[in-house]
């Protein structure tokens, strides 16, 4: 479970203002979860090239989606996790702020040694914001949990695909993937 670098709560707002007042890097692997600024797992050399996979694999289609890698996903007044991967509406403004829930159509967390705190602080979070659709690509299983139908701060309906099978994001369904491209 990720522990609190700095005693908040900080909104939104405030945790952005952090770098500027020279109280975190503007590089720190910090995000914000329930007004707390959290430190993020290190980025171990699996975990990178599922995300890396997973670009080159939603890169094809940004005519139909703007792909935001581990980038401020900002949830509410008091959340702004750094998903792995967010796929976004298309945006005249080309996101001139960091995106927020309604912008988007798909979150995808990759997890190694974060797994349970994906699954359990952040997934609900993103359920609550009303995110349609977590993909929850669980390196030491081999499999992708999928999440939709937000629903309070759940998920009512979740699944699981493995090697051999495909899938396709609910809000764009002319995208297949092989899970083979996503968990290598």
């Amino acid at each position: 479970m990720a522990v609190p670098l700095l005693k908040g709560p900080f909104t939104v707002d405030m945790y952005q203002r952090l770098p500027a007042l020279g109280v975190l890097a503007d590089d720190a692997r910090v995000e914000l979860i329930g007004g707390q600024v959290v430190e993020m797992s290190p980025i171990g050399d699996r975990r990178a090239n599922c995300v890396r996979r997973l670009n080159r694999a939603f890169a094809p289609h940004v005519n139909l989606a703007v792909i935001d890698v581990q980038s401020t996903l900002v949830l509410g007044e008091h959340d702004a996790p750094q998903p792995d991967l967010s796929v976004l509406k298309p945006r005249a403004d080309a996101y001139l702020r960091h995106p927020r829930a309604p912008d988007t159509l798909l979150v995808i967390e990759v997890a190694d040694s974060s797994l349970a705190y994906d699954r359990d602080v952040k997934i609900p979070m993103y359920a609550a914001a009303g995110i349609p659709e977590v993909w929850l690509v669980n390196l030491p299983a081999n499999r992708i949990d999928v999440y939709r139908q937000p629903v309070a701060a759940a998920y009512a309906s979740v699944h699981s695909v493995s090697r051999g099978e495909t899938l396709s994001p609910l809000l764009l369904p002319t995208i297949i993937l092989h899970a083979v491209e996503i968990i290598g």
